[in-house]
């Protein structure tokens, strides 16, 4: 399937928030599946890294045994019989509150892929990766990737949930990285989100983020360039995204009554009988065309995702040409429609450091083997369409790892 190692490895980093896959077996696991093996037959990598979240689905007590069929599925199905090695990492203990993340790591070397080793960060040395193994419950033991779960003191609303990330280290050829698996906090109303620009939201994120950039490029191990991708659960300024969306419209305050809190914003068009443009509440965000976030691409909101410019200097992005990845509609016959929960975000990305950027960008790197978009872009693929980068790694790529002879077999 994949090509040469002469020509350059072909990575694939994909993510995907699978947490709608488990409510829908039947169909939108077998739908997700199969344009997942489409993009790998289109792309041909010899280096697959697929960073999942939400593994198990909102309900995982119950349906964390689902998770084992669809790794299962993954590791033996036809389209996948060339990649003769796979590292599976699930966080599947749920009953640890401590630690729960809910993410998921997997990992597959196709056969032609003779020069790659993983990094064990507690022996701190690289190990050649042989046959397939799976790793669930504590992975706090495993000495072959860091886990952790963003400080108790982190979480919005004194909430506990399971957000965090996985650090693993790779080294291919003469090049080591690091692939990092991110879960950040969501806007938990759309009314507190509204309050200000940025919102509180974006402040708790930006937290998270700095408190995972710092975490790994720490001084316990060599540097190395990093990809790290997840759901960062990036929203659009949606003070801004409002103003620009309801500019001429006049705004209505409804209150609960014994609280006085505010329960519902609805704004309403000055004329033409006073229609309402967008109705606002905590789980609700009902805009009166939702075509304008997938015409061109939603190019036009790029300029309220703004999160990342605090890290400009500490993570790049390729140039983003796909529609918001959430939140779409969970109806399988729904591919292309967003459900009104929330304003469409791109909350699915794949950043780099500027060191990873320089491996991406080299000038050997011809467009067509560097993609970054989304899977599945007209079927139903769960709330949140998978994003994945595509990319050759170039002869010479070691400059950026001195060290990576430290291997054992």
């Amino acid at each position: 399937m994949a090509g040469k190692l002469t020509a350059g490895s072909g990575i694939l980093l994909v993510t995907a928030n699978v947490g709608s896959l488990f409510e829908d077996l039947d169909n939108l696991q077998k739908t997700w599946l199969r344009e997942f093996y489409q993009t790998v037959q289109s792309h041909k990598p010899h280096f697959i890294a697929v960073h999942c979240q939400e593994v198990g689905g909102k309900n995982y007590e119950a349906s964390m045994a689902h998770v084992d069929c669809f790794v299962k599925e993954l590791l033996s199905s036809d389209a996948m019989k060339e990649y003769s090695r796979a590292r599976v990492y699930l966080d599947e203990n749920y009953k640890s509150q401590e630690h729960f993340t809910a993410l998921g790591s997997c990992y597959f070397l196709h056969e032609s892929l003779k020069n790659i080793h993983q990094f064990d960060f507690k022996a701190k040395k690289f190990k050649k990766v042989v046959g397939k193994e799976i790793y669930s419950d504590t992975l706090e033991s495993t000495p072959m990737l860091e886990k952790e779960k963003f400080p108790q003191d982190y979480f919005p609303e004194c909430k506990w949930s399971r957000k965090g990330f996985i650090r693993t280290r790779w080294a291919l050829a003469d090049c080591a990285f690091d692939l990092v698996n991110i879960h950040l906090f969501h806007d938990a109303s759309n009314i507190l989100a509204r309050e200000k620009s940025p919102s509180v939201y974006s402040g708790m994120r930006q937290k998270a983020l700095g408190f995972v950039l710092d975490r790994i490029t720490d001084q316990r191990f060599e540097k190395v360039p990093y990809f790290v991708f997840g759901d960062f659960n990036f929203r659009l300024d949606t003070r801004q995204v409002i103003e620009s969306l309801c500019s001429t419209a006049t705004m209505q305050t409804v209150r609960v009554g014994d609280t006085n809190e505010v329960e519902k914003l609805i704004f309403r068009e000055s004329e033409n009988d006073r229609k309402v443009v967008l109705q606002l509440e905590k789980k609700l965000f009902n805009y009166i065309n939702q075509d304008v976030f997938r015409e061109n691409n939603g190019a036009l909101f790029l300029q309220f995702d703004s999160e990342l410019s605090c890290f400009k200097e500490r993570l790049h992005e390729l140039e983003i040409s796909f529609p918001p990845s959430y939140p779409y509609s969970e109806d399988s016959s729904q591919g292309k429609q967003y459900m009104d929960t929330r304003c469409p975000a791109w909350c699915d990305r794949v950043l780099m450091s500027a060191t990873a950027k320089d491996l991406v960008l080299k000038p050997e790197n011809e467009e067509k083997y560097l993609v970054y978009d989304n899977i599945g872009p007209n079927v139903c693929m769960g709330d949140h369409k998978p994003v994945y980068l595509s990319f050759r790694l170039t002869a010479g790529a070691g400059k950026w790892c001195q060290r990576v002879e430290k291997i054992s077999a």
